[in-house]
């Protein structure tokens, strides 16, 4: 999770949807909207582009058209964590209120080894700050039989995707680079830690835990 804001103000299309008995909350530009607002990504697991896409209900409606059509409410979401999230979850932090400040509160790492599981870390013993703690575990780690596959198969694009980022800050500190290559590392490490990328957190922990690469790079954080 990384703290991603949500555009205003709400579609008008969700006030008229919510008046008929059968409304969608996926109407006129809802959908552009929230997806450019995530950056196309899932806000629980941060996987960009995903191919499984739901439109997720932050705090769980059960029936509340308020809820049901509440602008704010409504976050984009890959399958997996949909269905890992479900209507369990109702005290999480809310990744698109800068308030919540989600990245002092919220520690997640890999090792660069197969078959490893995600290690997420509580930085305080705030409620919502250990539920979200508890779902981002059982979205990387697994729960059932089929969703633990699911979850192998996450860690694999993370630990893909961080390899990637690893290389780029090795390169960067080779002393036999020359200036252009350097830039070159540098623009592509830059594209790792936008809110934008995949799996932006476990990078900017990456970062934060190093302080030589917390002097160089914690400025390019947007």
């Amino acid at each position: 999770m990384i703290y991603l804001e949500k555009s205003q103000p709400a579609p008008e299309c969700l006030v008229s949807e919510k008046a008929k008995a059968s409304g969608d909350y996926k109407c006129g530009d809802t959908l552009n909207r929230i997806k450019d607002d995530f950056k196309n990504k899932c806000y629980i697991c941060e996987y960009k582009e995903p191919v499984t896409i739901n439109v997720e209900h932050f705090r769980p409606h059960r029936g509340d058209r308020d809820l049901m059509f509440l602008w704010e409410n409504l976050f984009w979401s890959c399958g997996h964590c949909n269905n890992v999230k479900l209507d369990n979850y109702t005290d999480i932090i809310d990744c698109t209120d800068i308030g919540e400040n989600i990245e002092q509160r919220i520690k997640i790492s890999i090792k660069a080894f197969p078959m490893e599981q995600v290690d997420v870390e509580a930085l305080d013993n705030n409620p919502s700050t250990l539920s979200t703690v508890q779902l981002l575990n059982a979205v990387y780690n697994g729960t059932t039989k089929l969703k633990s596959i699911e979850s192998n198969n996450l860690r694999t694009k993370i630990q893909t995707d961080i390899a990637d980022f690893r290389k780029y800050l090795f390169e960067y500190f080779d002393d036999r680079l020359d200036e252009v290559d350097k830039e070159y590392c540098l623009l592509q490490i830059k594209k790792h830690l936008k809110r934008a990328a995949n799996f932006t957190l476990f990078k900017r922990v990456i970062i934060r835990e190093n302080e030589v690469l917390r002097n160089e790079f914690e400025q390019y954080f947007d």
